[in-house]
């Protein structure tokens, strides 16, 4: 007998013909929420403009917890409320080092200190 016809003849039809019955469990996925701690916390320690980076930081460990928890609502809000802040941070810290470039490169700084030695003699 050929393999094929031996393996075919072992897989005979089951005798029982009773209804197989199933479970299915429906597995919500795992829903992703960025929570942002990583530039919050480069936000607090480098460009902690208006300490708005420490907040960026609670926020994003607010969001942390609520995913924790299973809260994926709350989670989105706190994650999106920390992005804002770390946004703001990042745009007026840049703005701040831009403009305290441009003021040191055009020579105000050295005028002003010049302004003042006059004031005071």
């Amino acid at each position: 007998m050929i393999k094929e016809e031996h393996e075919v003849a072992i897989m005979k039809a089951p005798y029982n013909t009773t209804a197989v019955t199933s479970t299915v469990v429906n597995m919500q996925s795992e829903i992703s929420v960025p929570d942002h701690v990583v530039w919050s916390f480069f936000n607090t320690l480098f460009m902690n403009c208006c300490c708005l980076g420490f907040v960026a930081f609670a926020y994003s460990v607010k969001s942390r917890d609520r995913k924790m928890v299973g809260d994926v609502i709350g989670a989105q809000s706190y994650a999106s409320t920390a992005k804002c802040l770390n946004i703001f941070a990042l745009i007026l810290s840049l703005l701040m080092t831009i403009l305290f470039i441009t003021l040191l490169a055009t020579g105000a700084l050295m005028s002003f200190q010049a302004i003042r030695r006059m004031v005071k003699h």
